[in-house]
């Protein structure tokens, strides 16, 4: 089982997708800085869809709150909302200066995997996710 990491120059597509991605990624960090002055406005994203018609959170509930305590240092907060959301906010903030410099740089990240490994990390995201969630509905706070 053999995995191929290259720095490769970036082709039309992986330039478009890191434009993309970066831009995404801001976007997100702003509405999350600005989330409880938006709140207190009524002028946030929608309720989840979820969490409305089944009356339990989704494994992606708390997340836009568990940023908003980050910007404001509250990591334990931050974790009981949703508890990947501290390493998730981490993860952005490290994921925006690599995407800047692949953009300016006309770089982008070539990795080449078995197809036993990608499953392997798959299954592994999923079932981090799956104690996440499996935490929201039996311990933390919704």
């Amino acid at each position: 089982m053999t995995l191929h990491v290259a720095l490769v120059r970036a082709d039309g597509e992986a330039r478009l997708r890191n434009l993309f991605v970066l831009a995404g990624l801001l976007l997100w960090l702003v509405y999350t800085r600005i989330f409880w002055a938006a709140q207190a406005t009524h002028v946030t994203l929608p309720f989840c869809p979820f969490l409305a018609v089944t009356h339990h959170p989704c494994p992606f509930c708390g997340g836009t709150r568990s940023f908003a305590y980050m910007w404001e240092g509250h990591v334990a907060r931050a974790a009981a909302l949703y508890p990947l959301g501290p390493l998730l906010f981490f993860a952005t903030l490290a994921a925006i200066p690599v995407l800047l410099i692949a953009l300016l740089l006309d770089r982008d990240l070539a990795v080449r995997a078995p197809d036993r490994l990608k499953h392997g990390v798959l299954a592994a995201g999923l079932g981090v996710l799956g104690i996440s969630w499996a935490l929201k509905l039996t311990v933390l706070p919704n």
